[in-house]
């Protein structure tokens, strides 16, 4: 997927690194998180979370999924076929997280419906 994102969009850096050891170049107008940040480990949820909320620009939008718990959870499944791990901070506390940050959940929305499987759209205010 990077490969074709290069391809198709030569203009636009792309990093592709270990979000719990990379260090920003800079601050971002937009980061994505699809599908992705409920594979670390739950001990680096949050300071994770806190490293791209940081990263963001007055006006950066943060688009990301996450599991739809109201609690902390951690588990494996093969499901999907190979053994797959997830971690989740639980709703409530990654809201509160988000606020601490200096930004604003604008959306929220568990989009596969019963699954658990929710999209957040979350901002660093401009002003």
């Amino acid at each position: 997927m990077i490969e074709l994102a290069r391809a198709l969009h030569p203009q636009i850096t792309i990093h592709h690194a270990d979000i719990c050891t990379w260090e920003w170049l800079r601050r971002y107008d937009f980061i994505t998180g699809w599908d992705s940040l409920w594979h670390l480990p739950l001990s680096a949820q949050e300071p994770v979370m806190r490293k791209i909320l940081g990263a963001l620009t007055p006006g950066g939008v943060f688009i990301f999924t996450i599991g739809g718990l109201d609690y902390a959870e951690e588990k494996a499944d093969s499901a999907m076929g190979p053994t797959v791990y997830y971690s989740v901070l639980g709703i409530p506390h990654l809201l509160v997280l988000i606020g601490e940050c200096g930004c604003v959940c604008r959306h929220l929305e568990y989009d596969q419906w019963p699954e658990q499987h929710v999209v957040l759209i979350v901002q660093r205010p401009a002003g």
